[in-house]
């Protein structure tokens, strides 16, 4: 996939504009918004911090005979009997370096985001995209006709999410065209152009369900939110 920077002006205009067109047709309002990153996802890098650290007790029970020779390396090669008090300190003087590498490593955000797993990420997304809705958008509108279109740059995905009517009268599935036209320009680099052809595909599934009734006043903003 592509690299994707921060949206122009020109992608805010392209977008606003196209939220303007799809709107004069139906009285359904679409709100965008793009994000870099729904979520830190620091629960990722804590749990293979976690994970390492109960793999690496693992390996130290398996084969005891590797903490005796780190013993006996301190000790400048003099082998005795060591006790279960002077093995147990340096196994958890390990672990914990371990665990503290880990976490070290993977405040790295573009590899702690890399190592979270996909389904993962999806749900913070949507989570994300559901609590920018209730703030921005449900019920905003007389007839809760609001859509929201979200972008998370970061992890690469979209989400849509709609109002209570919209929801009653469109299927899920509806808004497949939508997203791929969004998905298939974010990949190649083109974010504002894959938020505007998502728009439009929206605003033709909205006209179809919420034809446009001259007396609808514009409720939600049609500019390009960019958080």
């Amino acid at each position: 996939m592509a690299k994707v920077n921060k949206l122009s002006a020109a992608d805010h205009a392209l977008v606003s504009a196209a939220v303007s067109e799809a709107e004069r047709g139906t009285d359904g309002e679409i709100v965008t918004i793009v994000t870099d990153l729904s979520d830190q996802y620091h629960d990722a890098g804590l749990h293979w911090a976690i994970g390492v650290m109960f793999l690496a007790l693992a390996l130290f029970a398996m084969f005891p005979q590797k903490i005796i020779a780190l013993l006996t390396w301190f000790a400048n090669g003099w082998e005795h009997e060591y006790t279960l008090g002077e093995v147990l300190p340096v196994i958890f003087i390990l672990l914990v370096i371990k665990f503290l590498a880990v976490r070290y490593i993977l405040a790295i955000m573009p590899l702690r985001l890399a190592l979270t797993p996909k389904r993962t990420k999806h749900r913070r997304v949507r989570r994300r995209a559901i609590q920018y809705f209730k703030v921005g958008a449900e019920s905003r509108t007389l007839k809760k006709t609001g859509v929201l279109i979200y972008l998370s740059m970061g992890e690469h995905m979209a989400e849509i999410v709609a109002d209570e009517a919209v929801h009653h009268a469109v299927a899920p599935e509806a808004w497949g065209a939508a997203m791929a036209a969004l998905v298939d320009e974010v990949r190649e680099g083109r974010p504002g152009a894959g938020m505007a052809a998502a728009v439009k595909a929206v605003g033709v599934i909205l006209a179809e369900h919420f034809p446009k009734d001259e007396t609808d006043p514009n409720e939600l903003p049609d500019r390009l939110i960019e958080l």
